[in-house]
């Protein structure tokens, strides 16, 4: 695919990201890794409102897989980090790790793969050509 580049996204666990047993809601480990992967993008160069106004595109999940290793607590300090594995004409597939910093501990680890869709008609678009050099290290 190019080079790779592997991006790393701090995030803090607020209250308001525990449950009632005082652990990271389930759901919301999502939001970190969609987090990361937005952090991700603008590290790149492409801000999702841009992509929008300029090429008529979005990117939305389409799918993934994810494995909860272990819990994450009220005010942990993490890393998120997101590395695209692979691209294809209108997706992109990240590898994501989400670990305590404390302790180098993996909470979670997720493949998630983004569909580029038209921003209009919600159906499938080609990623950019610019786009796909810059994920390609062109």
């Amino acid at each position: 695919m190019g080079k790779q580049i592997e991006f790393s996204w701090p995030v803090r666990v607020y209250y308001e990201d525990t449950d009632a047993g005082g652990v990271v809601y389930y759901a919301n480990y999502l939001k970190f890794l969609e987090r990361a992967r937005t952090e991700y993008l603008r590290e790149l160069g492409f801000e999702q409102d841009q992509l929008k106004q300029e090429y008529g595109i979005i990117f939305a999940v389409h799918s993934l897989s994810i494995r909860y290793q272990r819990p994450a607590v009220f005010n942990d300090a993490l890393t998120v980090s997101a590395e695209i594995i692979n691209t294809g004409k209108a997706r992109l597939t990240f590898k994501q790790m989400i670990t305590r910093d404390k302790d180098k501990t993996s909470i979670c680890s997720a493949e998630v793969t983004i569909a580029c869709l038209n921003a209009k008609k919600f159906s499938p678009s080609r990623i950019p050509a610019h786009i796909q050099e810059t994920l390609h290290g062109n």
